[in-house]
């Protein structure tokens, strides 16, 4: 669906980001505690690091799983506070069904290749796979011969950046854009419409490794726009290696087209080369229907924004909820 509202212009309190960034290295030193609430009863699950990118959950329960993902932050990522709502929303769905649990965090071309390759059970977190998009890992053949789709669960926007004070031609309609000089990151799965255009040469595409990556070719001008989701980006610089003044200076100097392009939730895709796979899909949806039903689901993702303070203004707090949008903030 298309998402018309207004998405707030970037902007950061260096204080908060500094607190923010204090709290995250202090996470990375210590283990993952993950709590939630499942059938009238209350749960904690730890997670143990293993190495700089893998860490184990409920170790010792009979049934084993391999989860795969990436650092996607505020999401998720391996040295963020609580490793982000998806991680903490993922861990507490397969602990509820006495999972052992190894979760490894790589770049996201990676990521899908483990996944497709059936080296581990599940990807996440996903953009929904359209039936006609092709494997880059397995030429010749489509995403969905080797992972299947879960049940959607909340995302964000995703929309065009640019910087700050300079036209654009998006007005709302792809078709504006033909031969733009637009960043991506490698392997993302965007919209259907803009993937299909980009697969036909329409625009004039830099692919990157990895969002912070694209802010830098977007205000260095080899590029005139770049896509992401809003959030994504603002950590990207938040969480970087500039110094406070030069972060400051990055935010300020870029700002989101309007409108969105569009509102995507995200899902879990799960490798058909995994011997129990068809049960594995079963055991996510079922059990997400549980967590949503419950309330459960919305309360992992406010409680771990709150606690950690992340300001995602653009996620819906229930199911039909429209994103929070403009000036209008908790």
């Amino acid at each position: 669906m298309k998402n018309k509202h207004t998405i707030i212009l970037f902007g950061a309190c260096i204080i908060t980001s500094i607190l923010l960034l204090a709290a995250e290295m202090a996470y990375a030193e210590s283990d993952i505690n993950v709590y939630f609430n499942y059938k009238d009863k209350s749960h904690s699950i730890s997670g143990e690091k293993i190495n700089d990118y893998t860490y184990i959950f409920n170790q010792g329960a009979q049934k084993k799983i391999k989860i795969t993902t990436l650092d996607w932050q505020p999401y998720i990522g391996n040295t963020i506070c609580k490793q982000g709502w998806v991680q903490q929303l993922t861990i507490a769905i397969l602990a509820s069904q006495g999972y052992e649990i190894i979760s490894t965090f790589y770049p996201w071309a990676r990521t899908i290749a483990t996944a497709e390759a059936g080296n581990a059970d599940i990807l996440y977190p996903e953009y929904f796979i359209e039936p006609d998009a092709p494997s880059d890992i397995y030429k010749g053949s489509k995403r969905l011969d080797h992972l299947a789709i879960s049940k959607k669960i909340p995302g964000g926007p995703i929309a065009f950046i640019k910087r700050k004070g300079e036209k654009d031609n998006y007005k709302g309609d792809l078709l504006n854009l033909k031969g733009a000089a637009i960043g991506v990151v490698r392997g993302y799965q965007n919209t259907p419409e803009f993937d299909n255009l980009m697969d036909q040469n329409f625009f004039n595409i830099d692919e990157v490794t990895d969002d912070f990556t694209n802010i830098k070719i977007l205000v260095a001008k080899r590029v005139n726009l770049i896509l992401g989701d809003p959030s994504v980006i603002r950590f990207s610089v938040l969480n970087s290696d500039l110094n406070d003044d030069e972060k400051r200076q990055l935010l300020n100097s870029i700002e989101v087209v309007k409108p969105a392009i569009q509102y995507n939730h995200l899902y879990y895709a799960v490798s058909k080369k995994r011997p129990q796979w068809r049960q594995t899909l079963e055991m996510l949806n079922r059990t997400l229907i549980e967590f949503e039903k419950s309330g459960e689901l919305f309360n992992i993702i406010r409680n771990t924004n709150v606690d950690c303070g992340y300001r995602m203004e653009t996620l819906p707090l229930k199911e039909g909820q429209l994103p929070v949008t403009g000036k209008n903030r908790k």
